[in-house]
């Protein structure tokens, strides 16, 4: 597994010094977002991980507000690194807190150097963020986002639909992407009510431009439903479960490719 070799870490210093206490208290797996309109791969969401295999909450419980940032900056760092060593020739999409630190540019600078460490192509950088994070501070979230955007990232909000906050963000903010909340998606082919709210979202996110992925998509039946309203991305165990320190190349079905 890479880990950031010194260098690495004397280049960091200049965007602050940091609580290392996590250095090796995790590590990543990876899963597919499935484009069917392309028949390929779209991007792999870098998912943390304990160094057993872990789920992320296993993980993140040992994160204090004293270590929020330390642990949001090495995630970033531990993804390019990662996601570079595997040859990852997709986007990766990378969970962040951007709470944890007042000063987005700082956040960002640590991003830059190990991109440019690593040669990690930034444009393939997407970073998802909850609705939570623009119910704390909505006007810092806004900076962030700008901030990303002029470096070159791509933004979404996760878990769209959890929260009645989404819209207010999305329509704040304007993200490139918004990942719908797998709350919809469950047994969505015999749910009217989450039928109609997400062919509201579908439509709403095309009049804004914004690009949408289903995620948590588990059967056959939701992934045909939710291709019948125009989706082409989608995410979940149905079509690939996040693989340990490992890249999947190929959807567990046939991916049907959207006429």
């Amino acid at each position: 597994m890479p880990h950031p070799p010194k260098g690495l870490h004397s280049r960091l210093a200049i965007a602050g010094r940091e609580n290392t206490s996590f250095a090796n208290g995790f590590t990543m797996a990876f899963q597919p977002i499935y484009d069917i309109e392309t028949g390929h791969i779209y991007a792999h969401e870098a998912l943390v991980r304990s160094p057993a295999g872990g789920g992320a909450a296993e993980v993140i419980r040992n994160v204090t507000r004293h270590t929020r940032y330390s642990f949001d900056r090495r995630c970033r760092i531990k993804a390019i690194a990662m996601a570079t060593a595997l040859g990852l020739n997709t986007r990766l999409s990378v969970n962040c807190m951007p709470n944890a630190v007042m000063d987005p540019d700082t956040c960002i600078h640590a991003t830059l150097i190990a991109a440019e460490h690593y040669g990690f192509d930034i444009s393939k950088l997407i970073f998802e963020f909850s609705e939570t994070e623009y119910l704390r501070d909505p006007r810092h979230l806004r900076a962030i986002v700008a901030s990303y955007r002029k470096c070159g990232f791509m933004t979404a909000i996760d878990d769209f639909g959890a929260d009645l906050s989404g819209l207010g963000a999305l329509c704040d903010m304007q993200t490139d992407i918004i990942k719908l909340d797998m709350k919809l998606v469950r047994g969505i082919e015999s749910d009217v009510g989450h039928q109609r709210i997400v062919r509201s979202i579908v439509g709403m996110c095309r009049e804004l431009g914004t690009a949408v992925i289903v995620e948590g998509v588990e059967t056959r039946p939701e992934f045909d439903f939710l291709r019948g309203l125009g989706i082409t991305r989608f995410q979940g165990f149905y079509l690939g479960q996040p693989l340990l320190e490992g890249l999947r190349s190929a959807p567990l079905i046939p991916l049907p490719v959207a006429a």
